[in-house]
Protein backbone atom coordinates (compact mmCIF):
# COMPACT_ATOMS: atom_id res chain seq x y z
CA UNK A 1 0.00 0.00 0.00
CA UNK A 2 2.74 2.25 0.07
CA UNK A 3 2.18 3.18 -3.34
CA UNK A 4 -1.01 5.06 -2.39
CA UNK A 5 0.11 6.89 0.88
CA UNK A 6 1.16 9.91 -0.63
CA UNK A 7 -2.39 10.06 -2.49
CA UNK A 8 -4.09 8.79 0.84
CA UNK A 9 -3.04 11.32 2.73
CA UNK A 10 -4.03 14.02 0.68
CA UNK A 11 -7.90 13.15 1.51
CA UNK A 12 -8.71 15.84 4.26
CA UNK A 13 -11.84 13.82 5.50
CA UNK A 14 -11.16 10.97 7.60
CA UNK A 15 -13.94 8.57 6.91
CA UNK A 16 -13.39 8.98 3.49
CA UNK A 17 -9.74 8.60 3.34
CA UNK A 18 -10.28 5.65 5.64
CA UNK A 19 -12.75 4.27 3.50
CA UNK A 20 -10.74 4.89 0.47
CA UNK A 21 -7.83 3.18 2.27
CA UNK A 22 -9.82 0.06 3.49
CA UNK A 23 -11.00 -0.22 -0.69
CA UNK A 24 -7.64 -0.29 -1.85
CA UNK A 25 -6.41 -2.26 0.95
CA UNK A 26 -9.02 -4.52 -0.33
CA UNK A 27 -8.62 -4.73 -3.56
CA UNK A 28 -4.73 -5.70 -3.18
CA UNK A 29 -5.64 -8.50 -0.58
CA UNK A 30 -8.33 -10.04 -2.86
CA UNK A 31 -6.26 -10.05 -6.31
CA UNK A 32 -2.31 -9.88 -5.07
CA UNK A 33 -1.59 -10.59 -8.42
CA UNK A 34 -2.80 -6.81 -9.74
CA UNK A 35 -0.13 -3.94 -9.61
CA UNK A 36 -0.82 -1.00 -7.93
CA UNK A 37 -0.38 2.54 -9.23
CA UNK A 38 -1.10 5.52 -9.17
CA UNK A 39 -2.11 7.48 -12.20
CA UNK A 40 -3.86 10.81 -13.95
CA UNK A 41 -3.71 11.20 -9.71
CA UNK A 42 -5.91 8.57 -9.33
CA UNK A 43 -4.93 4.97 -7.71
CA UNK A 44 -5.64 2.03 -9.89
CA UNK A 45 -4.58 -1.56 -10.52
CA UNK A 46 -3.07 -3.21 -13.82
CA UNK A 47 -2.56 -6.65 -15.30
CA UNK A 48 0.07 -7.40 -17.65
CA UNK A 49 0.05 -3.93 -18.34
CA UNK A 50 -3.32 -3.06 -18.88
CA UNK A 51 -5.53 -0.89 -17.10
CA UNK A 52 -8.17 -3.10 -14.54
CA UNK A 53 -9.71 -0.85 -12.30
CA UNK A 54 -9.20 2.70 -10.69
CA UNK A 55 -10.94 4.88 -8.39
CA UNK A 56 -11.19 8.72 -7.74
CA UNK A 57 -12.34 10.42 -4.10
CA UNK A 58 -15.47 13.05 -4.99
CA UNK A 59 -17.01 15.03 -2.81
CA UNK A 60 -20.00 13.07 -2.43
CA UNK A 61 -18.90 9.82 -3.73
CA UNK A 62 -15.86 7.24 -4.35
CA UNK A 63 -15.99 6.95 -8.05
CA UNK A 64 -14.66 3.47 -9.10
CA UNK A 65 -13.89 3.41 -13.10
CA UNK A 66 -13.96 0.06 -14.75
CA UNK A 67 -13.88 0.93 -17.96
CA UNK A 68 -16.94 1.69 -20.50
CA UNK A 69 -17.10 -1.94 -21.01
CA UNK A 70 -17.75 -2.86 -17.37
CA UNK A 71 -20.25 -0.23 -16.95
CA UNK A 72 -22.27 -1.61 -19.46
CA UNK A 73 -21.64 -5.37 -18.54
CA UNK A 74 -22.86 -3.89 -14.53
CA UNK A 75 -25.42 -1.38 -14.84
CA UNK A 76 -28.27 -3.17 -13.65
CA UNK A 77 -26.34 -4.76 -10.69
CA UNK A 78 -25.32 -1.16 -10.08
CA UNK A 79 -28.28 -0.09 -10.10
CA UNK A 80 -29.53 -3.22 -7.51
CA UNK A 81 -26.70 -2.12 -5.21
CA UNK A 82 -27.89 1.56 -4.97
CA UNK A 83 -24.88 3.31 -7.02
CA UNK A 84 -25.32 5.50 -10.25
CA UNK A 85 -23.13 5.95 -12.98
CA UNK A 86 -21.81 7.60 -16.15
CA UNK A 87 -20.37 5.89 -19.03
CA UNK A 88 -17.20 5.66 -17.66
CA UNK A 89 -17.91 5.39 -14.11
CA UNK A 90 -19.58 4.04 -10.98
CA UNK A 91 -20.03 6.00 -7.82
CA UNK A 92 -20.61 4.53 -4.53
CA UNK A 93 -21.84 7.75 -1.90
CA UNK A 94 -19.78 8.30 1.29
CA UNK A 95 -23.32 6.95 3.33
CA UNK A 96 -23.90 3.88 1.21
CA UNK A 97 -21.78 0.53 2.17
CA UNK A 98 -19.97 -0.80 -0.18
CA UNK A 99 -20.63 -3.57 -2.55
CA UNK A 100 -17.65 -5.88 -2.23
CA UNK A 101 -19.52 -9.22 -4.16
CA UNK A 102 -20.13 -6.46 -7.33
CA UNK A 103 -16.44 -5.03 -6.88
CA UNK A 104 -14.89 -8.33 -7.10
CA UNK A 105 -17.18 -9.04 -9.86
CA UNK A 106 -16.24 -6.26 -12.00
CA UNK A 107 -12.34 -6.81 -11.69
CA UNK A 108 -12.37 -10.54 -12.26
CA UNK A 109 -14.43 -9.01 -15.48
CA UNK A 110 -11.94 -6.97 -16.50
CA UNK A 111 -8.99 -9.29 -15.88
CA UNK A 112 -10.60 -12.27 -18.16
CA UNK A 113 -11.92 -9.82 -20.38
CA UNK A 114 -8.22 -8.05 -20.71
CA UNK A 115 -6.44 -11.07 -20.42
CA UNK A 116 -5.42 -10.86 -24.18
CA UNK A 117 -5.26 -7.17 -24.32
CA UNK A 118 -1.84 -6.06 -25.42
CA UNK A 119 -3.00 -1.98 -24.70
CA UNK A 120 -3.46 -0.01 -21.25
CA UNK A 121 -7.10 0.82 -22.50
CA UNK A 122 -9.83 -1.34 -24.64
CA UNK A 123 -9.72 -0.16 -28.41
Amino acid sequence: MEVFEEYLAKIENLQHRERTEQILTWVQNEFPNLVPKIAWNQPMFTDHGTFIIAFSVAKHHLAVAPEKTGIVHFSEEMKLAGYDHTKQLMRIPWGNSVDFSLLKKMIEFNIHDKADCSTFWRK
